[in-house]
């Protein structure tokens, strides 16, 4: 059986510095935030460098994961002015794996009041399944428990009853993807304080409370994979991911337009269309040859036809992932589109065609001040705001863990970080 991945313990002394480490198939971001004199987090430096050494959210060659991950780390430090020691990284990838299970117990105390060992054992029963060995547990997410058939309690401590039943929501990922990436953030030179969902953190950055209340979907569009989170009524129900992202539509774009990848990748930047029929017929773009041929002028119309069909795969990949579960028809709140690839023109369009829902562009507040706020950002700062929370004195914690959250101080400090 896989174990939950054990949390650092860190004492950073009386100012302490929060570090989001989003290391992605395509970038690498690090926001470093502060709390300042009134007590909220401000960010003081964010660094981005390209990434190398991964493909589809997994380490495929160390050394240069090592190389990327110290070069975005430094470009914060510089800007912040401080040095970088512990990190909170998100983690992606086809290998994670989500489920709900629910555990039922019978209250211990003769009064028949719940305490905080009844969350604590009904939490640990509901978890208990066989998880292959190659495999570990990186979150426990309470959603809900359920006193004598009452249910939609989020908190039954000091209740009265004498059945208790929890529903949570279990994370799970490969053992192997998982070392590896920590084993490159250690040879960075850097701590690891804990392995965290990226669509669970990104989800801090740019959903209000209110979708989660009605039902939401999060599709955090990065460049080697799409992750998905459901919420509703407050909780996570649903995590997954889809194999695909941004580099697939570059990669298309590289075959359709006998050009080089990092061409493509800059005229999809720079020109890229997921619908078609926004782009004009005869607007025209430039494409720079191969090992020196000739630039070529193509429409730019039909540069989004080879977009769109891959989007809309991206797209339909993720309503299928959405309707696995029952939760999937209760988005009454719509579709949040993040991550880097969600900033294509007319993707938003594109995607309430597809999802049949109502879908937002969701970027977090801007973390420099007179810029926008961007989209590529939302893990890092969802990653430091899931920090801070679980180090904030306000519900009880003293930051540990172990990645269950044991009795009402883990309740409390569960729902407070993510609902």
């Amino acid at each position: 059986m896989g174990s939950a991945r054990k949390e650092v313990k860190v004492d950073m002394g009386v100012t302490r510095s929060y570090v989001g480490l989003d290391i992605g198939t395509t970038k690498i971001s690090v926001v470093i935030a502060e709390p300042d004199d009134l007590g909220n987090l401000k960010v003081v430096g964010v660094g981005m460098a390209p990434s190398h050494g991964l493909r589809r959210g997994v380490v495929v060659n160390l050394d240069e994961t090592v190389t990327s991950i110290r070069r975005a780390v430094a470009e914060a430090e510089r800007m912040a002015g401080v040095s970088v020691k512990v990190v909170w990284a998100g983690i992606a990838g086809e290998h994670i794996r989500s489920l709900n299970s629910r555990g039922v117990i019978t209250v211990s105390r003769r009064d028949a009041e719940i305490g905080p060992a009844d969350v604590d054992r009904v939490i640990e029963v509901a978890r208990t399944m066989d998880i292959p060995e190659d495999r570990e547990v990186f979150h426990v997410i309470p959603q809900e428990f359920t006193v004598d058939s009452q249910g939609g309690i989020k908190d039954p401590v000091g209740m009265s009853g004498v059945r208790l039943e929890a529903d949570v929501h279990v994370v799970t990922g490969g053992m192997t993807p998982a070392r590896n990436l920590s084993r490159a953030i250690e040879r960075a030179g850097l701590k690891l304080a804990a392995l965290v969902l990226e669509p669970l953190a990104s989800a801090h950055a740019v959903l209000a409370r209110e979708e989660k209340d009605l039902g939401v979907a999060l599709l955090d569009l990065g460049g080697g994979t799409t992750d998905l989170a459901l919420f509703y009524e407050g909780s996570v129900r649903h995590t997954g991911v889809v194999g695909l992202g941004g580099v697939n539509i570059t990669n298309d774009l590289a075959v359709g337009l006998r050009t080089g990848v990092e061409q493509a990748e800059e005229i999809k930047i720079r020109h890229g269309c997921a619908l078609a029929a926004l782009v004009p017929v005869h607007e025209m773009i430039e494409v720079p040859g191969v090992a020196g041929r000739p630039t070529r002028e193509i429409s730019r119309h039909l540069m989004a036809t080879m977009i769109e069909p891959r989007v809309q795969e991206i797209l339909t990949m993720a309503r299928r992932e959405m309707h696995r579960t029952h939760f999937g028809d209760r988005m009454t709140a719509g579709v949040v589109l993040t991550g880097g690839a969600s900033l294509m023109p007319g993707l938003v369009e594109l995607a309430e065609e597809v999802l049949d829902l109502p879908v937002r562009r969701g970027a977090p507040e801007p973390l420099i001040p007179g810029e926008a706020g961007d989209p590529r950002q939302a893990t890092g700062l969802g990653l430091v705001r899931y920090a801070w929370l679980r180090d904030h004195d306000e519900y009880g914690m003293n930051g540990n863990g172990d990645g269950i959250f044991r009795g009402l101080a883990g309740v409390r400090r569960w729902f407070s970080e993510f609902f």
